[in-house]
């Protein structure tokens, strides 16, 4: 059996990597959601008449594709270290629906855009307004995540809104204290001028799994061709 050639170990151990750190990322995505599903503070919004849908449905999805990512990692860092063409195609299979997977769900999100800024901003409002009325904490902590990640407060972003929501908005000080971003507004704003930041990164990890593709199938060729070497 011939040994591989030196620029073909280059491919194999740059696979090896790539996949370490895209087994990291699905640790970390997975760990999230289960955090996110199991912790005191959230539990609550699963209860089948609180849960807000989306919220729910983002929780789960989390989950999914932290497990998906962590046995994508596992095959192409097993495939490409133990030099094994089965794992390998496998790793390139997976690879390969979820590149589908992404490309189909950003035609999807561009042809929807203005359904899912309006589910949003729906999920926004109704937790907001649950909120203020029940004080629940789970609530309180979903709430002030969105709040503190947009840098917003309230719907309609008065005074008024950071009074009864203050211990939930983002900090701030002197005049600037009187100048805030009401959440839908922000809403609009990510979906709306930051839309060509969230196509960027998208396009950026797809290209990343172009190339994880290729470069396990001309590992899988070299792989068989020096075992076909007596």
């Amino acid at each position: 059996m011939a040994a591989l050639s030196s620029a073909e170990l280059c491919v194999k151990y740059v696979l090896f990597i790539f996949n370490f750190v895209f087994w990291l990322a699905g640790t970390g995505v997975l760990a999230v959601g289960l955090w996110l599903r199991f912790d005191k503070k959230t539990e609550g919004l699963f209860v089948p008449q609180d849960s807000p849908s989306v919220f729910f449905t983002g929780v789960y999805l989390l989950i999914i594709a932290g497990a998906l990512m962590m046995v994508v990692g596992f095959l192409g860092c097993c495939g490409a270290i133990r030099e094994s063409p089965c794992m390998l195609g496998l790793f390139f299979f997976f690879l390969l629906l979820i590149f589908a997977a992404e490309v189909a769900a950003g035609i999807w999100g561009l042809s929807n855009k203005d359904k899912v800024v309006q589910d949003i901003k729906d999920f926004y409002t109704e937790t907001f307004n649950n909120f203020m009325t029940t004080r629940q904490e789970a609530l309180k902590t979903t709430l002030t995540a969105i709040q503190y990640g947009l840098d917003c407060c309230g719907i309609t972003g008065t005074i008024v809104d950071a009074a009864i929501a203050t211990d939930t908005c983002p900090k701030k000080q002197g005049l600037s204290a009187l100048i805030t971003t009401s959440c839908p507004a922000a809403i609009d704003d990510i979906f709306g001028s930051k839309l060509h930041i969230i196509g960027g990164v998208g396009i950026g990890i797809g290209v990343i799994m172009i190339f994880g593709m290729i470069f396990s199938m001309l590992l899988c060729c070299a792989i068989k061709r020096t075992r076909e070497v007596v």
